[in-house]
């Protein structure tokens, strides 16, 4: 069994983003012609999720109002990453401060299943930056909403990917597979600052 993956695996409005400027993803409400679109299949692959700070609090938030179970994501060990973590924490999570790079090795180098990278934008580009995003599973739904928060934080990088497979719902959502290119251009992401 090779290491453990990191892997990105999110949904995406046609132009880009993540969720709504203020977190809102309404416009993720989709009839349920397609199924689950693979997540049942995903799910059994990992055994860990990683938050940065914003997706665990909106994840708070969907708690307190009813949106969400605090066990939604029960089986899996869960960590959020924060320079000053709450003093009280989601029954589950666990707190990270540990520089990136050295936690990416450290996770990977235990036994496991791969671990899910659930974002958001500010997380997704600090791991990708410090080359600690293995694949992208990004579901491209047919929605423009115009302005909202990206799939990673903006900053100067040019990472090349690998097509790795698509697939088309009848719904008219489409699923991209990406490998992240192990021949990464050197110097530009380096220079930016790590943000979670």
């Amino acid at each position: 069994m090779g290491k453990r993956k990191i892997i990105v695996y999110i949904a995406t409005s046609a132009d880009g983003f993540i969720a709504r400027k203020d977190g809102a993803v309404d416009w993720l409400d989709r009839p349920a012609t397609a199924g689950d679109y693979g997540m049942g299949k995903f799910w059994k692959s990992i055994d860990t999720i990683l938050f940065g700070r914003k997706t665990y609090d909106m994840s708070l938030k969907f708690v307190k109002e009813g949106k969400a179970t605090p066990d939604m994501f029960a089986g899996a060990k869960h960590y959020a990453f924060s320079r000053k973590p709450p003093k009280k924490v989601l029954f589950g999570f666990e707190f990270v401060k540990e520089p990136i790079k050295k936690f990416a090795k450290r996770i990977r180098s235990q036994k496991g299943k791969d671990i899910w990278m659930m974002g958001g934008g500010g997380i997704i580009g600090s791991f990708l930056d410090e080359g600690a995003i293995d694949e992208f599973i990004i579901h491209v739904i047919p929605t423009l909403i115009g302005e909202g928060i990206p799939l990673i934080a903006p900053r100067h990088r040019t990472i090349p990917l690998k097509l790795i497979s698509v697939k088309k719902f009848s719904d008219g959502v489409v699923r991209l597979h990406y490998a992240v290119s192990e021949a990464r251009p050197s110097g530009r992401a380096r220079a930016s600052k790590t943000q979670y």
